[in-house]
């Protein structure tokens, strides 16, 4: 079959004469027609559209396409972009479902007609179709910018960062400025996704960089105006990094109309930012921009950029929103590089935190920094990989030091939501800080999800609702989000819509918490066969244990419910006190179950946050013991 295919590009390649659905071109002459009528075009625009006829039905990468029509000339990737948007109009390729050219995010394009090899004969080439030769001096001039040539000189990447998070200001508000022209109904929001960074400095060691750069373009774009302009987020857009996806699927994965692709290139002490702003519904290209700087000028041109950046805000977001842009200043250069490389390698704690503790040490002043220590320090105090009191007192110190720096951090608010709710058991002062964070940052998903979830533990059920449905919207394909929306509609008693949601959960995440939740609707549902099959996929633990005794409690199997529960108590009572209390509460047993509730607050068990809203409880509500142990929680409002 390769040999074929080898066989038949061959044979493309070496015609003149060629048709494709109702089209025919002819390289010789150079022409173009559809049903004998000629079709406009400009030479560059031919040469691009001979390049993908001779190559149908694979990816063409950006890079072929420059090399084979402009050769070793540097040509900005958005003169290629806006000759595919000149090639779409003229062959009206403006049908989503039959498009003839189509862009694979970041990568290139694939010409999806089946093309053929016209006899010379071809009558409907045999008219002289002139190509038109009125063109822009621009669209074909080659660019007389030879700073971008191929060179093998080692860029510093210090000043590399710090350059490019003052170009993400300038490319975020371009961005915004085209976008917010846009004639969009004003109940409608705009939905945009912003594709990981292409990583073109020739270094793979780059690769944080660029994994960094995403997640800051991602921030500004969705801070500057959340009611009007949602961005996704990064969890969901990285599932594309390095992968050859369609726009169209993009665009329908994600809910967006818009996308914006962005690369990032060095030379020697060079650095050039390509950002490309994409329609998705018929792939027209927008808006694109190169910015080209010296990376020893960036932090000497800081105010320059920052004199523009207030002129754009000025122009399209309110008085309070240009406040809260003006507060996001840069690091240091190295400090923003540690910074980078804590997020990038923020699986493990113990190295982000190192990164991040250098951050600090580098800039005392970078307040979002100290808000990744104070989290890094939780982690490493769940995992058991520092002393739980010394972790909780760095965590609280890092949280604390963010917030003096910038009050109006959002992050920071809601890392403090994090520390009370979680060692203070301050519920109430928990909710404040997330309603404060939620408030700076309404796009920011985590932040939603943590005010969704601060909600919902008060009985605020519509609110809680609300917001665990925004958090899909921006993070549509992150199991987590979707598996919250599924527990929240099983607190509330929509059962079938948490079952659907759970279910999604796990498409997107077959290892995910979905099954364990599920198994806890199949319990209260009286399906118990299947609840077993779902723990199955739970790993060994207490979260195990718990359902497996009260799932064999339905059963009516109490021989093997009171064992599962006796190994729950014996090698996780104190750590798992409140799954113990849940187990002893379905089984209707009011009296071990208070005890181990109150044990649960004692050994200050994060789940006691749960007991106004656990359905396993349920059995506890008409005890007056019940609204006691809310009272003593400060859970009743």
């Amino acid at each position: 079959m390769g040999d074929i295919n080898k066989d038949r590009e061959s044979n493309l390649a070496g015609a003149n004469l060629y048709r494709f659905g109702e089209f025919a071109l002819d390289s010789r002459k150079r022409t173009v027609s559809r049903a004998e009528s000629p079709v406009s075009l400009t030479p560059k625009a031919f040469d691009v559209l001979l390049f993908l006829v001779r190559n149908p039905n694979r990816l063409v990468t950006k890079e072929e396409l420059l090399q084979a029509v402009w050769g070793d000339t540097f040509v900005e990737e958005g003169n290629l972009t806006q000759y595919i948007s000149h090639l779409r109009k003229a062959l009206v390729d403006n049908s989503e479902d039959n498009r003839l050219i189509v862009t694979i995010a970041r990568k290139g394009y694939q010409f999806t007609a089946d093309v053929t090899v016209a006899a010379a004969a071809d009558t409907a080439l045999q008219a002289e179709v002139q190509v038109a030769t009125a063109q822009s001096s621009r669209a074909d001039t080659q660019p007389a910018d030879e700073v971008f040539l191929k060179s093998r000189r080692r860029w510093r990447k210090a000043a590399f960062v710090g350059a490019s998070f003052l170009v993400l200001m300038v490319v975020c508000l371009a961005s915004w400025r085209h976008l917010g022209g846009m004639a969009t109904p004003r109940s409608q929001k705009i939905m945009l996704a912003v594709l990981p960074f292409e990583n073109l400095t020739g270094d793979p060691n780059q690769e944080y960089l660029a994994d960094g750069l995403t997640e800051e373009m991602i921030s500004q774009l969705a801070r500057l105006n959340p009611e009007h302009l949602g961005v996704i987020a990064r969890t969901s857009v990285m599932g594309y990094k390095n992968k050859d996806t369609r726009l169209d699927q993009i665009g329908r994965d994600l809910s967006v109309q818009y996308v914006l692709e962005n690369s990032v290139r060095a030379n020697g002490n060079q650095i050039r930012l390509t950002a490309q702003l994409i329609q998705v519904k018929d792939q027209t290209h927008l808006w694109s921009q190169d910015y080209n700087y010296l990376a020893k000028d960036f932090l000497n041109v800081e105010d320059d950029v920052a004199r523009a950046v207030a002129r754009e805000v000025q122009m399209r977001l309110t008085s309070q929103q240009q406040t809260k842009l003006a507060q996001t200043h840069p690091a240091n250069p190295e400090a923003f590089e540690a910074y980078f490389q804590g997020r990038y390698l923020g699986k493990d704690p113990n190295v982000a935190a190192k990164y991040y503790e250098r951050a600090t040490q580098l800039d005392p002043n970078y307040a979002l920094a100290w808000v990744w220590l104070s989290r890094a320090r939780f982690r490493q105090t769940d995992r058991g990989l520092i002393p739980t009191e010394e972790g909780r007192r760095l965590a609280r110190a890092a949280a604390e030091r963010a917030l003096a720096l910038d009050p109006n951090l959002a992050l920071a608010h809601d890392q403090m939501g994090n520390i009370k709710l979680t060692i203070d058991f301050d519920w109430a002062g928990a909710d404040a800080s997330y309603q404060r964070a939620l408030a700076l940052e309404p796009g920011n998903p985590a932040i939603v999800v943590d005010a969704a979830a601060s909600a919902t533990l008060f009985g605020r059920f519509d609110e809680g609702l609300r917001l665990a449905r925004r958090s899909v919207e921006l993070d549509p394909l992150n199991a987590t989000r979707r598996a919250g929306l599924g527990q929240l509609e099983y607190w509330m008693g929509a059962l079938d819509e948490a079952v659907a949601d759970l279910k999604r959960s796990l498409e997107l995440d077959p290892q995910g918490q979905g099954h364990i939740l599920l198994a806890e609707i199949y319990v209260i549902q009286g399906r118990s066969q299947d609840a077993l099959a779902e723990i199955e996929h739970e790993r060994e633990g207490p979260i195990r244990l718990q359902h497996y005794a009260i799932a064999y409690h339905v059963l009516g199997k109490e021989k093997e419910s009171d064992a599962a529960l006796q190994e729950l108590i014996t090698k996780h009572q104190t750590i798992a006190a409140f799954q113990v209390a849940e187990v002893y509460a379905f089984r209707n047993q009011p009296d071990e179950a208070f005890e181990w509730l109150d044990r649960a607050y004692a050994l200050r068990d994060g789940g006691v946050s749960l007991t106004n809203v656990e359905p396993l409880l349920k059995n506890l509500h008409g005890d007056p013991r019940y609204t006691a142990f809310l009272k003593k929680l400060n859970l009743r409002t």
